[in-house]
């Protein structure tokens, strides 16, 4: 008795993914590429802008430091009350999110530390910290 085969499957290659990669990468150029001639037909009048500001990065946060005998430092620089708040004004003009930490000797006088904040506050400065060490007993 003959053994009976079965007929062997067609081997055929799967185009769908190609195909749809295909599809993608028209699409894709499509929406990126200039139509120059359509963008010349229309007449739109730009809107201009008055006041330009930094496109820098905004300051990390500014750390003004008060010693013992009640002399300040912005940052590792010795400023006077009046130069701090010049100095943040100015800096607050140009990035409106300026952030300000007050660290304060655990050995001043509290009433200078609140001196100094509303020195930084009268300079326009919102976001105001205080900066504290935790202690570990």
């Amino acid at each position: 008795m003959p053994i009976r085969r079965q007929p062997a499957e067609d081997i055929t290659i799967n185009l769908t993914p190609m195909i749809d990669v295909v599809f993608l990468l028209v699409i894709f150029f499509m929406v990126g590429s200039k139509f120059n001639e359509s963008e010349n037909r229309i007449q739109v009048n730009v809107p201009g802008v008055a006041e330009m500001r930094s496109m820098a990065r905004v300051p990390d946060e500014r750390i003004v430091e008060i010693a013992p005998d009640g002399s300040l430092t912005l940052d590792g620089t010795f400023v006077t009350k009046e130069q701090l708040v010049s100095t943040l004004k100015n800096q607050h003009a140009a990035y409106p999110a300026l952030k300000v930490a007050v660290r304060g000797d655990g050995g001043s006088s509290f009433q200078g530390v609140v001196d100094v904040m509303q020195a930084i506050r009268t300079s326009g400065v919102e976001e105001i910290g205080i900066a504290a060490r935790r202690n570990f007993r």
